[in-house]
């Protein structure tokens, strides 16, 4: 199996007094062995760069080095000294004959048949090879012996990282040179063996700690050395370093000062011509396939990067992970479609977030820059009621909008479809409240203005709780506070269009507002703003709701679908107040901040008469709105049910 170093460190007891020096050198420390006072036995030897190699790579040997001075421990039992502690440390390598392939690595204590004469006493051993007879843990581990060769403890090779909390593997045959610490304390009797690579600083929790009586073990006067041999399979084993001090803690290696290991050495096989081209033949072809595959793979995920998008990085989504996260965009992941594009639910890869992609089409490049300004913007708006826009992803003529994935839905499909249970009109009121909070916020508590400019129940989204949320800012603009809002092109659904918006184009927040309160009447009447009975002929809602309050009879106009089940104070308040925001002159629409207040019970909505001059223009909305359906049906028409399921981001050219 190769080489096992046999012996780290060890102790040796002399038995010929006529070796025994007078000289007492308790401690040393070689940077290298050059010129070191030691005695070498068999293959051991030090190399011009001061280098000891105590074994070749051939098999069946043995190298032994040791301090030729003797140390003394006082070991009498009549002595009121304690035994004394000691410590020693050095720097190994073992380089295999193969990668992978080594037999004995640094190990234990033998008995010696040549100079002087002593007998095996204690020892730390790191052995690769697993020996039955020896009853090894594994083939890559370091124990201690006590007078034997089984060890008393061991543990697989490895030391610990205080920055990682945690004990990392060490290859012992790795050909790297590795540190090793052992430190007996006579006092607490015990032996710490510490293991580390050569370029980390010690570690602060040793390998291997057991309780040893060294004063049973070791005679009055020691050698100590080092011993290794060869197997089946041999390898060069090599010590940099080396310091002891039988007193105290041992000095620290200079690691700067100490030879490098010699790198491992490559077989080489004598091969025909045709083993040599065969492989490299073969390479070539499989290389030429991968690289074929990893093209096409690469179009396939091919995306449009320009450099004024590095600013938007943390904003921007690889299109191959979104491909993993919907299936490749399969039918079975889809959400719904509409005349913009269709929405698919996902699951990013290597995390458990839901993912809602809307891909749109949009192959102007005017403009583009200053929508990925305003994705990256809205991707920084946190309210608990808004979906939160997580970013963006181009693709050649594709625009990809990342959202968080809301299980529930959109508010529409609760309203206007039989495949919905119908919402409880608790839940239907928190939902407005819900996005009156999240209007508030865009209009006032943002760092810039945000106008959402397409409030109404298709973008209005709920979590699992039924809790709503404001989503798609496909259509949404932004400016600073204290400025006013460019005239714009048209956008938005008919039916919550403010009508200074069909009229001159101009937006504001009380454009949304608006929306707002065309919201509000479809929640409360489960109707939608405008709905055709067969053209010419329409129902425009704030009519109905106008003319059942001029009957004095309000609730007549709420959803039929609640039973009953509602409270009336509050459904009153959400009939007026809708009317109140879909008044056809801005400065009579409440801001979101009273809305809100009106909603949460904190202020009182004024007492106002269908038939008073607050309301003398009422109709002019209606007759907006009626006009608008006439003139454009198919708008009108994907009004009612072009909402992208669940998730929706309109684009239009004009933004």
């Amino acid at each position: 199996m190769g080489a096992i170093l046999r012996a780290l460190f060890f102790l040796t007891v002399l038995f010929n007094i006529q070796f025994y020096f007078a000289q007492d050198e308790n401690q040393f420390i070689y940077n290298g062995f050059h010129g070191a006072n030691l005695h070498l036995e068999g293959v051991a030897k030090i190399h011009p760069n001061g280098l000891l190699q105590l074994t070749t790579n051939s098999n069946e040997q043995i190298g032994r080095a040791f301090y030729k001075i003797p140390i003394s421990f006082n070991t009498s039992s009549s002595s009121v000294i304690p035994f004394p502690s000691f410590s020693t440390s050095f720097v190994f390598g073992v380089v295999p004959i193969m990668p992978n392939l080594g037999g004995h690595v640094l190990g234990n204590i033998q008995h010696f048949k040549q100079w002087p004469s002593y007998k095996p006493c204690v020892g730390d051993r790191a052995r690769h090879n697993s020996e039955p007879e020896f009853k090894d843990i594994d083939d890559n581990h370091v124990g201690i012996d006590v007078n034997s060769l089984k060890s008393v403890v061991s543990a697989p090779a490895s030391y610990f990282s205080s920055a990682e909390g945690k004990h990392i593997s060490l290859k012992l045959i790795s050909g790297k040179p590795m540190q090793l610490w052992i430190d007996y304390d006579g006092a607490r009797k015990t032996l710490n063996v510490t293991l580390a690579p050569i370029r980390s600083s010690r570690p602060n929790r040793p390998l291997l700690s057991t309780p040893i009586d060294l004063s049973q073990v070791l005679l009055e006067n020691m050698y100590v050395g080092f011993s290794s041999s060869t197997g089946s399979a041999g390898s060069d084993h090599y010590l940099l370093g080396w310091s002891f001090n039988k007193s105290g803690p041992a000095q620290n290696l200079e690691i700067s000062k100490l030879p490098p290991l010699p790198p491992q050495k490559k077989i080489r096989q004598k091969t025909s011509n045709i083993v040599i081209i065969l492989p490299i033949v073969a390479t070539i072809a499989l290389v030429m396939v991968i690289g074929a595959v990893y093209i096409t793979r690469m179009k396939k995920y091919e995306e449009v990067r320009e450099e004024w998008e590095r600013e938007y990085g943390p904003h921007r989504f690889s299109y191959k992970d979104l491909y993993v996260a919907t299936k490749g965009f399969k039918e079975t992941q889809l959400l719904g479609a509409g005349g913009f594009g269709k929405v698919y639910k996902g699951t990013l890869p290597n995390s458990d977030l839901q993912i809602a992609v809307k891909k749109v089409s949009h192959d102007s490049k005017q403009g583009m820059k200053e929508f990925v300004a305003e994705v990256a913007s809205m991707g920084r708006l946190r309210h608990r009621n808004l979906v939160q826009l997580l970013g963006y992803c181009r693709r050649k003529g594709e625009l990809h909008l990342v959202y968080e994935y809301m299980s529930n839905g959109s508010l529409d499909k609760f309203l206007f479809s039989n495949k919905k249970p119908s919402l409880s009109w608790f839940h239907r009121f928190r939902v407005l409240r819900d996005v009156a909070s999240a209007l508030l916020y865009l209009h006032e508590e943002w760092e810039q203005v945000v106008l959402h400019r397409d409030v109404k129940a298709s973008n209005v989204l709920l979590d699992a709780e039924l809790n709503g949320k404001l989503g798609d800012f496909g259509l949404a603009r932004l400016y600073d506070h204290g400025t006013y809002l460019q005239t714009t092109h048209l956008v938005g659904t008919v039916g919550y269009l403010a009508p200074e918006l069909t009229k001159f184009g101009k937006a504001s927040t009380r454009s949304d507002v608006f929306g707002f309160g065309a919201l509000m009447l479809e929640v409360a009447c489960g109707k939608r703003p405008i709905e055709l009975q067969g053209l010419p002929e329409e129902i425009i809602l704030v009519e109905c709701v106008m003319n059942c309050w001029r009957r004095g009879r309000i609730l007549d106009a709420i959803d039929p679908k609640l039973e009953g089940d509602y409270l009336a104070v509050e459904m009153e308040l959400v009939l007026k107040l809708g009317l109140l925001c879909s008044h056809s002159l801005p400065a009579m629409r409440p801001s979101m901040r009273q809305v809100v207040q009106y909603l949460d019970g904190s202020a009182t909505l004024p007492e106002v008469q269908p038939d008073s001059s607050v309301f003398t223009s009422m109709f002019a909305a209606c007759n907006e709105a009626s006009e608008m359906a006439m003139a454009f049906p198919a708008s009108f028409d994907n009004s009612c049910a072009y909402s992208l399921s669940s998730h929706e981001s309109v684009i239009h050219n004009g933004r």
